[in-house]
């Protein structure tokens, strides 16, 4: 019973995260990088399949909510042309990630989907890093944070812990904890260089 409790906590505290980044990116204050939300979208949506897969039960619930919220943040970001400033480190952040992705479907384990996918949604955070350390001002600390608290708690609300089922949302609230780390460290740098 409170595994189901932990995953609809997740499962809000995505949409709680979720709404008002996507309002920001619908008012133009926000501006995220396409490149990084399509490779999160795919990875975070077959993820779910994997911890599916390994009978990660309810806290494999939030993962699948978060995956298809992402997917329309990506679908935003490209209507939006929200970051137009795209590199040729982002390209090949791009094309890493998206060559990883048909290597889960050749292994049947769900561990090595789990292991690729992990790998390629780090790559992910590549283009957006950079962003985030050029123009830190445009995205949000507080959408971020939420991410942590929400894998923490997605965490908990799973019915099999294994690797399979806990390794990505560990190694996605490590990302969010170092991207929050670069994003106030440039705010302050820019702020004091004023």
């Amino acid at each position: 019973m409170y595994k189901e409790l932990f995953s609809a906590v997740a499962i809000v505290l995505t949409f709680i995260a979720f709404f008002p980044y996507i309002r920001s990116i619908l008012q133009g204050k926000t501006k995220p990088h396409v490149f990084s939300w399509v490779i999160w979208g795919s990875t975070t949506f077959v993820v779910f399949l994997a911890q599916l897969a390994d009978e990660g039960g309810a806290g494999a619930w939030p993962i699948g909510v978060s995956g298809i919220i992402t997917i329309f943040v990506a679908f935003l970001a490209y209507v939006n042309k929200s970051d137009s400033s795209i590199t040729k480190t982002d390209w090949l952040f791009f094309i890493l990630a998206m060559s990883s992705l048909p290597f889960w479907y050749l292994t049947s384990d769900p561990l090595w989907a789990i292991l690729i996918l992990t790998t390629v949604d780090v790559i992910g955070f590549g283009p957006t890093f950079r962003k985030a350390y050029v123009q830190p001002f445009e995205e949000q600390i507080t959408f971020y944070m939420l991410f942590v608290v929400r894998n923490s708690i997605a965490i908990l609300a799973l019915e099999n812990y294994s690797l399979t089922t806990v390794l990505f949302p560990a190694v996605t609230a490590i990302a969010c904890i170092k991207l929050i780390l670069v994003i106030t460290y440039r705010r302050r740098t820019l702020s004091l260089s004023e």
